[in-house]
């Protein structure tokens, strides 16, 4: 059952319904897209080699429910497998991926103090600390268990927030871990995952026999096989894409929960909307892929130019501002951002928070090069 949104605790019943019902989709997807494979092959194959003949639906159906019948235990075993390696090796991957090193409380006193106050102010074990060394600010949370439970912050994220906005930042990653958000994105991430590496291997696979047998024309079955790699082509494509959507819903949805998380384990929204402003824009990073970028605080990068993968930084400060009842913080109360001078001119961003508060709503930024100045002068 899901409820109109009349607080925190509301808004968070609402997206693990929502979540876990995409959730569910997931496998029932998988399984159709392999259906959808075998029964292209026998529409195209009719059990005669490699020659395209008349389709016979009848005989196509029962020939697909057969094949189907057949694959079921490799398709559950190759499932449960990868999710084996996932379980045991997801930490060393995502260190590998996202360039970050471990850090403890000799390496990094203060910020490994504010996570593990936080972490015994939840009842919870101390999670891991890395860091990754980029001037980009960012953070993301990861893991499935307590044993791999991490949070993850940029170098550049410590340089540029202030204490208490760091602060907020650590405790919006813990929410993504108490509500079990990184283990939801784990798994979204390996079904999509598996997905984009069939559809991988099908277009790699189309575009190497697209060339040898554009040179090799006595190859009598080319032209079949070519016909049938563009069908499971388009059809990974298209399931591809759906997971892909679907992890975007799961991804947004939660970052509005972790921030009100965030507000509700430091009694102080207003540092987690500053920290937010402070990010806005500022939080890419030249090494990191699709995948990583759905985990992390922000992403302002959207999908193949189109899809945002978070919802706008103002409008989740909106969310906070209404839901405690709390103007939308100014400019001048942000106090001042360490090391911005070392940004050059030409890699400035346009941040729609290097705005005034009006009624406590946020008002669309003066995007000149005049306002970044006075903002690098604070």
């Amino acid at each position: 059952m899901v409820f109109r949104s009349a607080g925190p605790q509301t808004h968070i019943w609402n997206n693990n319904v929502a979540s876990l019902v995409m959730l569910a989709v997931y496998p029932a997807l998988i399984l159709i897209l392999a259906w959808a494979c075998i029964f292209v092959v026998m529409a195209l194959t009719q059990n005669t080699g490699y020659t395209v003949t008349a389709p016979d639906f009848s005989t196509i159906h029962a020939l697909t429910l057969e094949v189907s019948m057949q694959f079921a235990p490799f398709i559950i075993g190759g499932l449960l497998a990868w999710f084996t390696i996932s379980f045991f090796f997801h930490h060393h991957m995502i260190m590998k991926l996202s360039g970050a090193h471990s850090v403890n409380r000799k390496d990094e006193p203060e910020l490994y103090n504010l996570l593990e106050n936080m972490c015994i102010a939840q009842g919870m074990p101390m999670t891991r600390l890395n860091i990754i060394e980029t001037h980009g600010r960012n953070a993301f949370a990861s893991g499935i268990n307590q044993q791999t439970y991490t949070v993850t912050v940029t170098r550049g994220l410590i340089d540029s927030l202030q204490k208490d906005e760091l602060e907020a930042v650590l405790a919006h990653e813990l929410t993504h871990i108490i509500n079990r958000d990184v283990r939801l994105m784990m798994v979204t991430i390996v079904f999509t995952g598996m997905v984009a590496l069939a559809f991988q291997l099908v277009a790699n696979y189309f575009r190497y026999n697209h060339f040898i047998i554009g040179r090799s024309s006595h190859n009598k079955n080319g032209g079949s096989m070519i016909i049938i790699a563009i069908a499971i082509f388009i059809i990974l494509g298209i399931g591809y894409l759906l997971t892909t959507f679907m992890r975007f819903f799961i991804s947004r949805k939660r970052e509005y929960m972790a921030d009100a998380g965030a507000a509700q384990i430091t009694k102080n929204p207003e540092a987690m909307m500053r920290a937010l402003m402070r990010i806005a824009h500022r939080d890419q990073m030249p090494t990191v892929n699709g995948d990583m970028a759905m985990m992390y605080i922000e992403n302002s990068k959207s999908f193949m130019g189109l899809f945002a993968t978070h919802p706008p930084i103002e409008k989740r400060i909106e969310a906070l501002a209404i839901t405690h009842n709390i103007p939308v913080p100014s400019i001048k109360s942000l106090g001042p951002a360490p090391k911005i001078e070392q940004l050059r001119t030409s890699e400035k961003p346009q941040n729609p928070w290097l705005i005034s508060a009006r009624y406590g709503r946020p008002v669309k930024p003066n995007t000149s090069n005049e306002l970044w100045s006075s903002y690098e002068e604070q």
